[in-house]
């Protein structure tokens, strides 16, 4: 489970990266392209940035299908390892499969790839590079005869976030580089910072794309497939792709210079379902079992500071509360209440407070649509919970663990739904558009004076 910034993570300074597409499986989102004429199919090079949301099932980052017998792909497969194959003429040509998997869904990973079948050395043309790292260790390493043509660079339709009609990717993409014709390598698209050793991205719009190049900053607002879209190619080629259903609140600044919380998928109950980038927490549950809460935590905790984060209850059956909690409460099973924990909570049937092993009263009741904010003091070792932009209370609790997260809790045999906003990205739509003191974020409510949102820039200031 990822504690604060991950390694990972680049907490400032640099090139900035403003924005990331949030995708998701449920909603079918992806881009498609299909190239008017066919370049280099066997010299070619795609560089992104990547944040997972699900594990463990198959995920394609990009996919090109003529048809079952003829296809490509890069994706995770459902053992979180990463995946490069070509077929063609119902054989594989050419794949990669890494020994590492990949289940960090707190942090940013650059991944490189690098196909150049007329390489004299067999081992060079299919290239991983992970983090500047070139992968060398692979669980199946085949490599494509020389001068075999790709898939990638034909007429056939390119996918970013599926191939086909299936296995769609859930996570954050930002800065998609694609170069025709040349072979990159980590340099061209990122450099290790000279005090974290984190790599980090760089600027790359001055590479020479070629035909088929592309550059997809994601920055442009609307969806359609022109210079203002979210599919928009900003390297000068106008290779612009056409969007399937993401909208302007899957355009994110969660990006890999500026990493926001999202709820953990790796520190959740069984029965919580996440989804929308990990800020969608369904209870999946349809009858109660001894009454067993089912909680998740945020992937960033801290342990000093001031820091906000808003939860809309958008379905309840009772008994949902959100609220801060220890490192040493998860996993945890206590019916109701938030008791034998070192936590603070507000619930929604009757508005109670849970302090540690104590629950009383508090504010008012909350209920489906209500927006709760937590304004998190551990400076002060002060909580205040809001309804809807209202305070209801200043709640005064000593805070003796070393790190804290925010939480929400839907209890066993309801059919509660939060919808979280860290301030990067949301799952629900906000009307007003509220930062915190940095310029960070976008909240429905005021961000309380000298409280931040949850960020890597942030934490490396005041965490």
């Amino acid at each position: 489970m990822s504690l604060i910034i991950p390694a990972n993570t680049l907490a400032s300074g640099g090139y900035e990266v403003d924005n990331s597409l949030r995708f998701n499986s449920a909603s079918s989102d992806y881009l498609t392209r299909t190239p008017s004429s066919a370049t280099n199919q066997d010299l070619w090079s795609l560089s992104f940035w990547i944040k997972r949301s699900n594990l463990g099932s198959y995920q394609s980052i990009y996919g090109v299908y003529a048809n079952s017998t003829n296809q490509e792909t890069l994706a995770f497969d459902d053992s979180d390892r990463l995946y490069w194959q070509l077929y063609q003429s119902s054989a594989v040509k050419g794949q990669l499969t890494t020994n590492r998997v990949f289940r960090d869904v707190s942090a940013f990973y650059n991944i490189l790839i690098v196909y150049d079948s007329a390489n004299g050395t067999a081992g060079n043309r299919m290239r991983m590079y992970i983090n500047g790292v070139e992968e060398t260790s692979f669980a199946t390493d085949t490599n494509p005869s020389s001068g075999q043509d790709s898939q990638w660079n034909s007429t056939t339709a390119h996918t970013i976030g599926r191939i086909n009609t299936t296995n769609y990717t859930n996570g954050y993409i930002s800065e998609l580089v694609a170069v025709d014709g040349t072979a990159l390598s980590p340099t061209d698209v990122g450099e290790f910072d000279e005090d974290s050793g984190i790599f980090k991205p760089i600027n790359v719009s001055g590479l020479t794309f070629g035909t088929n190049g592309f550059y997809l900053e994601t920055k442009q607002s609307g969806t359609s497939q022109n210079s203002s879209g979210l599919g928009a190619d900003t390297s000068g080629n106008d290779n612009h792709f056409a969007v399937n259903n993401l909208t302007a609140i899957d355009q994110t600044t969660d990006t890999c210079t500026n990493n926001f919380a999202t709820m953990n998928a790796l520190a959740k109950g069984v029965d919580v379902v996440l989804s929308q980038g990990n800020l969608k927490t369904v209870n999946n549950r349809t009858t109660s079992s001894g009454n067993v809460s089912a909680d998740v935590v945020s992937t960033f905790a801290v342990s000093s500071g001031k820091w906000y984060a808003e939860f809309k209850l958008t379905t309840t059956d009772n008994y949902a509360a959100v609220g801060v909690v220890t490192s040493d409460f998860y996993p945890h099973t206590s019916a109701r209440g938030y008791g034998n924990s070192d936590a603070v909570a507000y619930r929604d049937l009757d508005g109670k407070k849970y302090v540690d092993a104590t629950e009383s009263s508090y504010g008012a009741d909350f209920a489906a649509g209500d927006i709760i904010g937590i304004a998190l003091n551990l400076d002060d070792n002060q909580t205040t919970f809001y309804k809807n932009g209202a305070s209801q209370g200043v709640i005064s609790k000593t805070f003796s663990g070393s790190y804290y997260f925010f939480t929400s809790r839907i209890i066993a045999g309801s059919s509660t739904t939060w919808e979280t906003n860290f301030g990067g990205t949301q799952s629900f739509t906000i009307s007003s558009g509220n930062t915190d003191g940095n310029g960070y974020g976008n909240f429905e409510y005021a961000v309380p004076a000298n409280y931040y949102s949850l960020n890597s820039k942030n934490l490396s200031e005041y965490g």
